[in-house]
């Protein structure tokens, strides 16, 4: 079933203009970008879309990293796209993640971490949604 799902390349990978290299390792892995652009989110920006967070120790230093610098929103569709998706961004800490996935090229440490990846069908459309609009997803 082809699926949909919203990646972020997040600012220690844009900040090191590295993200033509996240984009090469997402479409070698069969993914089809069907929407994307580069953002500067505020900090109340952040907030919201991280909300599901509020309650969790790491949250205050998420969303001021995620507004620190532009990020590269995209919209990625394939077969199982969610799952698969997760699995080539790797662990959440770096160094547990797999060789080969994003993280253990490109994030810098659990905080930095390169990526961000919608867990469930739901969170991706909320997460899609967030972001774009229909006119702007061409898939």
């Amino acid at each position: 079933m082809i699926e949909k799902t919203l990646s972020i390349i997040k600012p220690d990978v844009t900040r090191r203009n590295l993200t033509g290299k996240v984009n090469a390792m997402i479409e070698s892995d069969g993914f089809r970008v069907v929407a994307q652009k580069r953002i500067k989110l505020t900090l109340k920006q952040a907030e919201k879309f991280y909300e599901v967070h509020a309650n969790k120790p790491f949250y205050k230093d998420l969303c001021e990293f995620l507004s620190s610098e532009s990020v590269v929103v995209q919209i990625l569709e394939k077969e199982n796209a969610i799952a698969d998706y997760r699995r080539l961004m790797g662990a959440t800490n770096p160094s547990n993640a797999d060789k080969g996935t994003i993280r253990s090229e490109f994030a810098i440490s659990i905080d930095q971490n390169s990526v961000h990846g919608s867990d469930s069908p739901e969170a991706a459309a909320n997460e899609i949604a967030f972001f774009f609009s229909g006119i702007e997803i061409v898939g």
